[in-house]
């Protein structure tokens, strides 16, 4: 796939979600996106990504994809779950606006990190994996757009903000793997760090789609949707 159609699919995606956002009170049921996106990961990560990366790497690749599990704990800290489509919309919260800010950075950073790898020729299932970030990429626009309109950001505010984040993964795609040949970086170990990411946003979608450790029959259509088109991917 050609690089421009990347950087143009990555950016869609994000400002679709914030349409979506202005055109629609509700936008519960992309929960069910989400669960696709969910399962579509973890097959297409278990299924093609891990043998390929262990196959090429070895046991290194271990320790970078629990390096990245690992950051994205971390990132979750600030971005109180906005990845897999938590808005933490109460009016009892208060939300101020340094909230929204901290939550934009998080994502920005994950977003960043995550699109580096996805112009990594070396691994055949790469684009697999893009396709997987671009659906997934929607309901988190949503969750952003939603969270800063919860935090009292007017229309213009939240719409440049929302593109500014639009624009860290075509910019994470264009100089991440420049700016890896500079500091002599091998991009398999990012993609095993991204991997690592995704690892746990798929794990914490699929779980996170129960209530009451009962599966929602749409959810869990939705997610083995997401399994059945990743296992046909190969």
């Amino acid at each position: 796939m050609e690089l421009w159609v990347k950087i143009i699919g990555l950016f869609l995606s994000v400002i679709t979600g914030g349409i979506l956002v202005e055109l629609f009170k509700k936008t519960s049921h992309l929960k069910l996106l989400l669960s696709f996106s969910g399962g579509f990961l973890l097959t297409i990560i278990f299924t093609h990504i891990f043998p390929e990366s262990y196959a090429k790497e070895g046991r290194i690749t271990g320790y970078f994809i629990l390096l990245g599990f690992l950051l994205q704990l971390i990132l979750e800290y600030f971005s109180k779950g906005a990845e897999h489509g938590h808005t933490h919309n109460h009016k009892d919260d208060h939300v101020h606006k340094v909230f929204p800010l901290a939550i934009f950075v998080s994502l920005s950073l994950h977003a960043f990190i995550e699109s580096i790898p996805l112009d990594h020729h070396g691994h055949h299932h790469v684009d697999d994996l893009f396709w997987g970030v671009i659906l997934h990429k929607v309901p988190v626009a949503v969750a952003l757009m939603t969270i800063f309109k919860t935090a009292g950001y007017n229309k213009m505010t939240s719409w440049v903000y929302l593109v500014l984040f639009s624009l860290m993964a075509p910019l994470g795609l264009m100089v991440g793997e420049p700016i890896l040949e500079v500091m002599k970086i091998d991009p398999s170990y990012i993609l095993s760090i991204a991997v690592g990411m995704f690892l746990h946003i798929s794990t914490t979608i699929i779980f996170e789609s129960s209530e009451g450790h009962k599966l929602n029959l749409l959810k869990l259509m939705a997610i083995l949707c997401g399994f059945a088109v990743g296992m046909l991917m190969a």
